[in-house]
């Protein structure tokens, strides 16, 4: 196997999901590559892991596979801190010559990597390829902008509703069937046990709030002719916006301690044993199993409205693309397949978790590990995603949304005016990306 790999120091965290790129960087010029070489060597950026072995083990496989078909090629990849894939993607984007043939990228950059002009349109290999018929719709417009394909879905993650098992046996509780339930569940627990939250919510955790607008049948934009106008301030997003805040008090969660967490903090806080309930991820599963609450929990999805309703949940993740700029075209869209195949995509939840995309293989992988079923059916049940814009990428950067939550549980303003005032600003930035 012709391969060489080497970790970007220093060593930093995997983030999933949720992570927009915030540096600028001026819109790259136009650089696609003039030539498709059959040969040499391919330049691969993936992210780096805090355990980075068992992911690299799958990669080297894949690229095994690879490099047997074609002999005359071989991989460098580089492993790169979450942190600073942003500075490092786009100043590639503007160096053609420095830039590597595939990276690995989260599935929010989708549009803002596209604008800059970084992404090359694969949409007619990612239509021939068999096994991308079996991806699931959300991760496929994930990587779709304006009706084109940039790459192929590496893996998602989706949030449900952990819970303690203990306290709820303990209280002669059920699991919340509604999110109205959820709440009275919540300031139930809060006030038999008040060193608890009876759920640790955000107000900076966008991802963790998104279920409750979409559940009510609000949007975050609307999109017409390609461009997107905010609906933060509709009448069903208030709805939800509505029921999120109203767990932020002191008969759940104090806003003057919950008012800045954000959904690492509101793991930590159920893992910990400060909380009978947090919305989190299925990549939030370590996290829990290594705190205080490990054997004493378990997971089901999040309500929505209706008993038996399922709230849509942000489907997050990373992508594989490959750069305009690559010099070496139809060896790094196979390259990229190899990634994001089947058989890469069961090893990667077999090594770390990380949930596939395909609809067939999450079945597989459900039947294997019992933990990820709510996710699954969280994911089956249907999932929502962010604007296909690159005015997303300023929005999250601006904390437009974690500002309107917080501008409401602070009492500075109610949610007509908070909402009114977010969708302000995200139509200003939506009409900056044009």
């Amino acid at each position: 196997m012709k391969l060489r790999s080497r970790i970007a120091a220093p060593v930093a965290a995997f983030v999933l999901a949720g992570l927009t790129a915030t540096a600028c960087a001026p819109q790259t010029a136009a650089n696609d590559a003039s030539k498709d070489e059959k040969s040499g060597t391919l330049r691969v950026w993936l992210f780096q892991e805090v355990n980075n072995d068992p992911k690299k083990k799958v990669v080297d496989q894949a690229i095994a596979a690879f490099t047997q078909q074609h002999g005359d090629a071989e991989v460098e990849v580089e492993y790169i801190p979450v942190e600073t894939r942003a500075q490092r993607i786009k100043a590639a984007f503007n160096d053609p010559k420095s830039a590597p043939d595939l990276i690995e990228y989260g599935n929010t950059d989708t549009a803002g990597y596209v604008k800059d002009g970084g992404l090359a349109d694969i949409s007619k290999e990612f239509g021939d390829w068999a096994e991308a018929k079996d991806t699931d719709p959300t991760a496929t417009r994930s990587v779709t902008v304006g009706g084109k394909v940039y790459g192929a879905p590496f893996f998602v993650g989706v949030r449900a509703l952990y819970y303690r098992t203990d306290v709820f046996t303990e209280l002669g509780l059920q699991p919340p069937k509604t999110q109205a339930e959820l709440v009275s569940t919540a300031k139930r627990i809060r006030q038999a046990k008040p060193e608890l939250y009876g759920i640790a919510v955000g107000g900076a955790y966008t991802y963790g709030a998104m279920p409750f607008i979409w559940a009510n049948g609000g949007e975050l934009a609307e999109e017409s002719g390609g461009t997107y106008t905010s609906a933060i301030d509709s009448a069903a997003a208030r709805k939800g916006i509505e029921t999120y805040t109203s767990l932020f008090g002191d008969d759940n969660c104090p806003a003057a301690k919950c008012a800045a967490m954000g959904g690492n903090a509101t793991v930590t806080a159920f893992a910990s044993g400060t909380a009978a309930m947090a919305i989190g991820g299925d990549f939030s599963h370590q996290a829990v199993e290594a705190g205080a609450v490990k054997g004493k929990y378990a997971v089901v999805p999040l309500p929505g409205v209706k008993e038996g309703e399922i709230a849509p949940a942000f489907a997050g993740g990373n992508n594989i693309g490959v750069l305009k700029s690559s010099t070496h075209r139809t060896l790094a869209v196979d390259l990229m397949k190899r990634f994001a195949g089947k058989d890469a995509q069961r090893g990667l939840f077999d090594a770390m978790g990380f949930l596939p995309t395909y609809t067939d293989v999450r079945a597989e992988v459900a039947k294997k590990d019992p933990f990820v079923e709510p996710f699954v059916r969280t994911l089956a049940a249907g999932t929502k995603f962010v604007p296909a814009s690159s005015g997303w990428g300023q929005i999250d950067a601006s904390t437009v949304l974690p500002t309107m939550f917080q501008e409401i549980v602070s009492g500075k303003k109610d949610v007509a005016a908070a909402s009114g005032d977010a969708a302000k600003k995200m139509n200003t930035a939506f009409s900056d990306a044009g």
